[in-house]
């Protein structure tokens, strides 16, 4: 197709949809101190202020609390369920499942000693994760709380499957065969693989009870894992299209800055490629479509077309969870000097629903 046509198509979906976002941006006293600390630098800052957003939206969704389990997906290092065991830190009852492909340094979750809390790593690929295996949860089936922050494309479809889909199924006594994963333990695997799936029944299994997951990297997302492939072929569109606008959406970030402006792009560059809890902005002329695409649109004109090619993936994320029975939105968490991925998805089962107190 055309880019042209790619580009009308994103303009009359946005015009037809009602894609526009409101700013969330929130704050947890639990990270105060450290926000108000000067011996951290401007990257750490920024890292505290949407830890600190991210843990505020999950206290206005009533995600905060006793008797939960946080699975955090993408964990890396661990920090965002650090300060949600901060925030937590008079609650009984808390797990938190921290879940990562990749060999972690410098970990944060194994220094907690709360003796209230109980942290569990897993070294493995969310789309091999079967949550009801795993020990912990099948010990104690509390209810879950998938969160993340900055889950990388696809990852953040595969979390929202593992969570609505796989996990979701063992409450309503569906079965499916046993997912290959690693802990640290050998015990715990050998727990794993031994659990049944006649164990779990509609009885003794809870609800997942929220989801909280700031979203990034769409550039990186795949049509066959997307959760929002209904939505799309309900406008018409299908893998073709999704592949242009997953391409497209870069330019949102950073695929078609002006080269002139060296010290924009050394900012991103730090921002995003040296800290490892954020990913690469980086993009080959390919994968941005500058090649392609260079001098037809204006760097303002792609970056409004890159941000509404995102918002159409995510719109797709929201109708996905809201046809599986929760109230799901999509608002700005942060600012975008702090972030340029600054949208946070959030779903919670709508029977769960309280009322907001009366203004």
């Amino acid at each position: 197709e055309t880019l042209g046509n790619l580009c009308l198509k994103v303009l009359h979906l946005h015009a037809g949809l009602e894609l526009d976002l409101k700013e969330q941006v929130l704050s947890h006293q639990a990270l105060q101190e450290a926000l108000n600390d000067p011996k951290n630098g401007d990257s750490a800052f920024k890292h505290l202020k949407q830890q600190a957003s991210i843990l505020g939206n999950m206290e206005k969704l009533h995600l905060l609390g006793p008797g939960r389990c946080f699975v955090e997906f993408g964990a890396g290092r661990g920090r965002l369920s650090h300060w949600v065991d901060v925030a937590l830190q008079n609650v009984e009852d808390v797990q938190f499942l921290l879940v990562e492909r990749a060999t972690t340094r410098f970990k944060v979750d194994g220094k907690h000693k709360r003796k209230d809390s109980v942290f569990e790593r897993l070294q493995v690929d969310i789309q091999h994760l079967c949550l009801k295996k795993v020990p912990i949860l099948e010990k104690k089936k509390l209810p879950v709380v998938g969160i993340g922050k900055h889950l990388c494309g696809a990852a953040t479809d595969l979390a929202l499957r593992c969570l609505v889909e796989s996990y979701t199924a063992c409450c309503h006594g569906e079965n499916e065969e046993p997912a290959p994963k690693r802990s640290r333990s050998d015990e715990a695997e050998m727990a794993s693989n031994s659990y049944s799936d006649k164990e779990c029944n509609k009885d003794d299994c809870k609800p997942v009870a929220g989801i909280v997951i700031a979203l990034c990297c769409h550039h990186k997302c795949d049509w066959t894992h997307y959760v929002g492939r209904e939505f799309f072929k309900s406008v018409g569109l299908g893998p073709v299209e999704f592949h242009y606008f997953q391409r497209m959406s870069s330019w949102a970030t950073c695929g078609m800055r002006e080269t002139t402006t060296k010290a924009s792009t050394s900012e991103e560059s730090e921002d995003q490629t040296n800290d490892p809890e954020e990913h690469d902005q980086t993009f080959s002329k390919t994968e941005s479509g500058s090649d392609t695409f260079q001098g037809i649109l204006t760097v303002e004109e792609r970056k409004q077309i890159g941000y509404l090619c995102k918002l159409l993936i995510d719109h797709g994320r929201v109708e996905y969870l809201q046809q599986r029975g929760y109230k799901a939105a999509l608002q700005y968490y942060t600012e975008s000097a702090v972030s340029l991925e600054n949208v946070l998805l959030t779903a919670v089962p709508s029977s769960s629903l309280k009322p907001e107190p009366a203004t």
